[in-house]
């Protein structure tokens, strides 16, 4: 199980020292969270922090992109250095394409799913996909409470790989904590993203996860 810090918890004053910290603590990539105040009621950051987070570390970034037309924003997130990249299946059209496009640069490519949204909706991208984020809260914004139903999809989720021989990776993002890891670590899920649960005390937080890897 690979941990996945969202840097949208850190505090922005102390960017360098936090992402040290993770680092140090043995974090295994650090999430971005890219919102454009469109696809989601907030607004986050943009490229100069990701090349930013790009040059302060060598962990695999994984870019969450919250944003509306993606594909136009494709090549500057791959040039700002990112190794994965996350679109919605909500509200893009030529989803198929956009998904190629960030394969055949080298970069995973991964396809996120809210949580009122089914996972029949991405039976067709499923045979494609490097990952698939699970949201277990709405996105938008940190701090929010998991929800409980999310249990149930990505047991789903997890039934559908199984059944289909797919290869691509789980990961979940929204309101975890300790007991909640504990129980997606049973059911075989590959990354975890924490945000403000981690940030709050970063050595003690990732030294707890380790314990339940």
């Amino acid at each position: 199980m690979k941990i996945a810090p969202s840097i949208l918890a850190s505090s922005f004053v102390n960017l360098k020292k936090d992402i040290e910290l993770l680092e140090r603590s043995g974090a295994d990539i650090v999430h971005l969270d890219i919102m454009d105040g469109h696809f989601v009621p907030n607004i986050s950051f943009g490229f100069p922090i990701v090349k930013a987070v790009r040059d302060l570390t060598s962990l695999p970034l994984d870019a969450h992109l919250m944003i509306e037309n993606p594909e136009k924003f494709i090549d500057r997130f791959i040039d700002s250095g990112v190794d994965m990249i996350s679109v919605h299946i909500e509200g893009n059209y030529h989803i198929n394409r956009i998904l190629n496009t960030i394969k055949k640069n080298g970069v995973k490519a991964g396809i996120a799913i809210n949580p009122g949204t089914p996972l029949s909706f991405l039976e067709e991208v499923l045979s494609i996909v490097d990952f698939v984020l699970v949201m277990s809260v709405n996105p938008g914004f940190s701090g929010q409470k998991f929800i409980d139903s999310s249990i149930e999809k990505i047991r789903k989720l997890c039934k559908i790989r199984k059944k289909e021989n797919f290869s691509f990776e789980i990961e979940v993002d929204g309101g975890l904590n300790f007991e909640i890891a504990k129980v997606l670590k049973e059911m075989g899920i590959d990354i975890l993203v924490f945000g403000s649960f981690i940030f709050k005390d970063i050595e003690k937080a990732l030294e707890e996860l380790r314990k339940i890897k």
